[in-house]
């Protein structure tokens, strides 16, 4: 049988300050071939260009990755600040769209950061573009030098910083085969309330949603808020993750050849 595909989602950006691009991180490219076993293809976050209808007809799962813009604030009726820009809205009007689709039709669905986010917004849930700010609530940011530049050390950044408290019993402590993991933190914008839909898995010490799964959804449907694609060929939390996802892209794939 032929390698699942995985679509996964671009970003907005541009070079040389010139140049309209799609962008994806390769890591997630990686992590989707090395760790999944499926054929990642990159799609582009733009309505006139992505015809969400044909991608999931073409593909057998979705990845919604991290990225450095925020879902723009009047898609969960709060009002934008120029603090807590940039934005893609491009990206809101497809992420949303594809992650009620992939839901509706049972398509796999991953969640990676800006992707939980994506995924609670559509469910009618709510976020905090700066969760630190939150009373009680620790900085998720990514760390930076006493400069205020950001840490020039990769495995500095993406170091596993905090822990994350699983729901006994739930999707994330079965797949896992515990109730306590340690994970990476690289965000700013976090979920402030749970769409109707997003059940709640998992929450750092601070409170900080950082697992979700949607409720009812037939096929595999769930969100972390920590950067999994960085390095699920040796982190034995985010290998899990992926090979689950992986499971699932076989599972669909069987399932609609059948």
């Amino acid at each position: 049988m032929k390698k699942p595909v995985v679509g996964v989602i671009g970003n907005a950006h541009r070079v040389e300050n010139r140049f309209a691009v799609q962008m994806v991180g390769e890591r997630n490219l990686r992590a989707v071939a090395e760790v999944a076993g499926a054929l990642p293809l990159m799609f582009a976050a733009a309505p006139g260009v992505t015809d969400i209808g044909a991608l999931l007809d073409v593909v057998d799962g979705i990845v919604l990755t991290g990225a450095r813009a925020n879902v723009h604030p009047t898609r969960f009726n709060a009002e934008p600040h120029p603090s807590h820009e940039p934005y893609d809205i491009a990206r809101d009007d497809v992420a949303l769209s594809v992650t009620a689709a992939c839901v509706e039709r049972g398509v796999p669905l991953f969640g990676i950061c800006r992707g939980l986010q994506e995924m609670n917004v559509a469910f009618g849930g709510s976020l905090h573009p700066e969760i630190r700010e939150l009373p009680g609530r620790m900085n998720h940011r990514m760390p930076r030098l006493e400069t205020g530049e950001i840490h020039p050390d990769h495995r500095v950044i993406f170091a596993d910083r905090h822990d994350v408290a699983l729901v006994p019993g739930g999707a994330f402590a079965t797949l896992l085969g515990c109730e306590t993991i340690r994970v990476n933190s690289l965000h700013g914008q976090g979920i402030l309330e749970p769409g109707k839909r997003v059940v709640v898995e998992g929450t750092a010490e601070d409170g900080t949603i950082e697992a979700i799964r949607i409720a009812d959804a037939p096929g595999f449907a769930l969100g972390v808020q920590w950067h999994a694609e960085y390095d699920p060929q040796r982190n034995p939390v985010n290998r899990k993750l992926f090979q689950a996802f992986g499971a699932a892209l076989t599972a669909y794939q069987r399932q609609r050849k059948g």
